[in-house]
This record gives C-alpha cells, structure tokens and sequence, in this order.
C-alpha cells in the first residue's frame, strides 16, 4: 500500500508540470497571436513541426532513463537534476525580443523547441516513476488518481492567476507581465518537482541492466498490440482536448462577448476537472477502468454538442456545460496514465524485457503529437476563418463556436471507437503480472 503522503509527494510533480502544460494548452496560440504579433496559421506550423523533434527525443529519452542507475533509482535522479533548468527555459519561452518579426519568429521556434525538449527530458522519467511505485493496479488507479488531483491543482492555478498576474506584473505591457509570471510559476515548479523527488520511492527494479539496442526496443514496444491502441486514444484525444483549449480564450472573448471573464470560464472547466479527477479511483473500482473511459468519453461528446446549441446570451449555462466538460473528460485522465504501467507490464509479459520509460515514452510521443494537432488545427482554423488579433465578425465567431464545440465531440466519439480493441481489464493484468513472476523465478534456477 502506498501512503498518502508519497502519492501527494508524486503528484506534486504534475503540478509543477502542468504550470508549463497548461499555460501551453491555454495561453500559448493567444500570446503568440496577439503579444508577440505572429501569424496565427504560422503558429499553428510549428507547434506541428516542433513535435516532429520528439519522434526522436521522447524515445531517446525513455531509454536513457531506462538505463540510468543511481542510489536514487531510475526516473527519480532526473527530477532533482533538471528542476532548475526547467525552470529557466520556461521564462525564456515567455519573454519577447525586441526584434522585427522574422527575429521574433525565428525567437519563438528557437524558445519553444528548448521548452519542448526540457519538458520532455524532466517529464518522461517522471511519468514511468508512476509506473515503478507499485504493480498493484488498484494502486495504480489511485496514485494516478492524486496526481491528477494535483495537477488539476496546477492547472487552476494557471487559469486563476495568469491573466490577473500577467495584468498586475505588466502594468499595462503584457509582454513582460507574461515573463515576471512566469518567473514566479518557474521558481515554485522547481520547489515542488524537488519535493516529488525526495517524497517518492522506485520498488520495481530492472532484474538486469538493459543491453538492447533502441531500436529493438522500439520495435518490442511496438509490437505490443495494447500499446498501439493507447497511442492512437492519446493521439485522438489531445487533438480534441487541445482544440477545445486553444481556442477557449477567443470563445469567451469574441463569441461569448464577454473578455472580462475568460479567466472565470477556464477556472471553471479546471474545477471541474480537479473533482473529476478525485472520483476516478472509486468510480474506476466500481465500473472498471475500461467500461467508465469508454462512458466518460461519450459523456464529454455529449456536453460538447449541448454546449454548441446554447443561445450566446445564456451565459451561466455555457459556464455550467464547461465545469460538466471538465469533469467528465478530466475523470479519465487517471484512468489513461494507470493503462500506460498496465500496458507496460503486458509488454514485459510478452518479451520478458521491462521497457517502462521506453513504453511510456512511445505512449507520451503520441500524447504531444495530439496536443500539437490541437494546437495547429486552432492556428490553422483560426486563418481559414480570416481571424484577425482583436477583430470581430459573425462568420469567424461561428467557426470558432463549431470548432469550440463539435469537433472535440467528434474526438470523443473516435476514442469511443478506438476503445473497442482495448482489452486490458483487471484479470488480464494481473495473468500478465503471475506470468512475469513465474518468468522471473525460473530464470533464479
């Protein structure tokens, strides 16, 4: 059993990621649009472009980490070695050269593929540290259940504060509001993620030092049929998740008509985020992990397409289906992240070589690739609607309300389908689990 205070301890990692993740996911397609002046279909190529780096880097990375022996374990080291660089490239990415555009363009590609990395580098050994704490699946549900919590926690802090300290830090000038806020968000990531590194503990150890090549590694991870079907959900999802976050800031603010309250609107949709989070455990132990993904995927299509229908002016409504959105959709977040040490386990079942950073690696890759789908398609749809920084007009405030709103639906609906090749339930994982510990005996004798 896993004490309460080291799953805290690990999901205080999440927070101090998800004050990059979720700054990244809701504020990032805006500040380049309108603080640094970047085309929007530009912005939309590379967020897309910059994730064909880490078709190399997120594997490099998770076999690296695979490899990695110290006294602390693994995945841990990497936390306390990298905090503070994490911290660094996070107030770099923000901060706008006085420059003409192409130096700001050539800038922001240079920023965000350093971010990129080092939140790659920091964050795939700490998403296989959870796959290592224990081989309970139960337990798996519910450390991821904390960490999301937490980093729901994270996220909120996001939403809540970063306008109202970008406003109070830029005294009028925004561009060094959004700096000085990350500064602060940058210096406080580090203090938890060197809290998550001296709370936790790594109790599955390797049996033996990893001598396969990468790309054999790859190869046995790929032909794990599990996997592939959870790099596909990841990659469907995110893609919605990521659309529908974009472009939330220029929803209220434009369809809605009300930019006094887009902190209020996406403070609300990370509550109900942070609540559904805490009901995945129970929920999951009662309904099985894979019976409850599937209903809250077809929960969070039907909020999306609710929320299309709903006349502009019913404001609290639009409120009330984006707290239903958050919760839903957020609820299945743990349940993903425990498939990925379950899809783990199997892997290892089947080629008797434990890939746990690789697996998650591989899993994560496809993650980034969603979030840089929904980022793009946001850039991308924007431009085709003819969206220009501040400008209003009924026929881009409808593309925006669609894409807001139907084509997250639609997401949902193909994860829903996608699902059906999924087979992992309880029973399966823990035959996977005897089968590597019969393996693991017989190799003693």
């Amino acid at each position: 059993m896993i004490s309460i205070k080291e799953k805290v301890a690990y999901g205080l990692g999440d927070t101090a990621s998800n004050f990059i993740f979720q700054t990244v996911m809701l504020f990032l397609t805006y500040y380049y649009t309108d603080i640094v002046g970047l085309n929007p279909a530009t912005v939309g190529s590379m967020f897309l472009l910059v994730r064909l780096i880490d078709a190399v880097t997120d594997p490099l990375m998770g076999s690296l980490a695979d490899r990695t022996r110290t006294r602390w374990g693994s995945y841990r080291p990497y936390l306390l070695w990298l905090a503070l660089p994490f911290a660094i490239i996070s107030v770099l990415a923000f901060t706008t050269p006085d420059t003409d555009y192409q130096g700001k363009l050539v800038y922001a590609v240079t920023s965000y593929i350093a971010l990129m990395l080092m939140y790659t580098a920091i964050n795939i050994p700490y998403c296989a540290l959870g796959g290592v704490m224990t081989a309970d699946p139960e337990q798996r549900v519910a450390i991821q259940s904390y960490r999301f919590i937490f980093a729901m926690i994270g996220g909120l802090i996001v939403t809540s504060f970063t306008l109202p300290l970008v406003d109070a830090f830029g005294d009028g000038d925004d561009a060094k509001g959004y700096q000085l806020t990350m500064l602060l968000m940058g210096v406080v990531g580090m203090v938890l993620f060197l809290l998550c590194f001296a709370g936790t503990e790594e109790r599955l150890k390797p049996e033996k030092p990893l001598s396969m090549p990468l790309s054999e590694q790859l190869k046995s991870v790929l032909r794990n049929d599990q996997c592939r079907v959870l790099c596909l959900v990841s990659v469907v999802l995110l893609t919605g998740i990521l659309l529908r976050n974009s472009l939330a800031i220029y929803y209220v603010k434009y369809v809605l008509n009300r930019p006094e309250d887009v902190t209020l609107f996406v403070t609300i949709g990370m509550v109900g985020g942070l609540i559904g989070c805490a009901f995945a455990h129970p929920l999951a132990k009662k309904l099985g992990k894979i019976r409850l993904y599937v209903l809250l995927q077809i929960g969070s299509a039907i909020a999306c397409v609710v929320n299309y229908f709903i006349p502009i002016n019913m404001w609290i409504f639009a409120l009330v289906i984006h707290f239903v959105w958050g919760f839903l959709l957020q609820m299945s977040s743990p349940l993903l992240w425990a498939k990925m040490a379950d899809v783990a386990d199997y892997g290892e079942a089947q080629s008797g070589v434990r890939l746990t950073g690789v697996t998650y690696s591989t899993v994560v890759f496809f993650i980034k690739v969603g979030v840089a789908l929904g980022s793009a398609m946001s850039g991308w749809l924007l431009a085709f609607y003819g969206y220009e920084a501040g400008t209003v007009s009924e026929h881009v405030n409808s593309g925006i309300a669609f894409s807001f709103c139907i084509l997250p639906a639609l997401m949902s609906v193909l994860v829903v389908i996608i699902m059906r090749w999924y087979t992992l339930d309880t029973q399966q994982v823990e035959a996977a689990q005897q089968q590597i510990q019969a393996a693991r005996l017989s190799a003693t004798h």
